[in-house]
């Protein structure tokens, strides 16, 4: 059973059309990178993978449920990182940590040794908004991998993480992590070096769908002209 399987996904904000036509599907362990400009609709694929968005059209399954009619079977099972750190700025990291670990179940333990994974132990008890935007980012990659994820939504993921902070998260969202992931990117090297499959959006339509292996650099630089 595929991954992720989506068949003419379509979805809008009023009038204007942030996603449409976009057929795609994905097995499981694979990782889709997603590459286009702003605004290309990009952000709006995860947060519907993710069941935070509706689908206005189009079918879409995730890890085998239907959405948005199986949303609630989906939702732990699926580890999201995006362009919010999705975490609350008055509590320390290891509050942050402890209370998903709640809402999913987790007990504490993983919370200690993602904290030890990311570098953060000896902060861990510090308010977040008294951190650097780096230290928030290692914790939000925790948070999104606290309940262990079969799928993983990364939205342009190495954000505010300098190199050896980027060494540090990989095992965790990298391709060493195992995981089925969907990663949103503007790095052509870097991206084509993660992915399996490719997916090239343009103003919310498909411009490019390929396996990696088939795709070169010119052809994502043409996404951004």
């Amino acid at each position: 059973m595929a991954a992720l399987h989506v068949e003419g996904l379509a979805r809008r904000y009023g009038e204007r059309e942030a996603l449409s036509g976009v057929t795609l599907t994905l097995e499981a362990g694979q990782t889709l990178v997603v590459f286009g400009p702003n605004g290309a609709g990009k952000t709006t694929l995860l947060r519907v993978l993710a069941t935070l968005l509706r689908p206005h059209a189009g079918t879409v399954s995730v890890l085998g449920s239907s959405l948005p009619e199986q949303s609630w079977a989906v939702r732990g099972r699926v580890g999201l990182l995006g362009h919010e750190p999705l975490l609350y700025r008055e509590l320390t990291a290891r509050e942050n940590l402890r209370f998903h670990a709640r809402l999913h179940g987790v007990a504490d333990g993983r919370v200690d040794e993602l904290l030890d994974a990311v570098a953060m132990t000896a902060r861990g008890r510090e308010p977040l908004r008294t951190l650097s935007r780096g230290m928030v980012q290692r914790v939000a990659v925790a948070r999104a991998v606290l309940h262990d994820p079969e799928l993983l939504l990364l939205d342009e993921p190495h954000s505010n993480l300098d190199p050896a902070a980027i060494e540090l998260v990989s095992p965790l969202i990298g391709s060493a992590s195992r995981r089925t992931r969907v990663i949103c990117s503007h790095d052509p090297t870097g991206g084509l070096a993660e992915a399996d499959v490719v997916l090239g959006l343009r103003a919310g339509r498909p411009a490019l769908l390929a396996p990696a292996s088939e795709v070169d650099r010119s052809q994502i630089a043409e996404l951004y002209r």
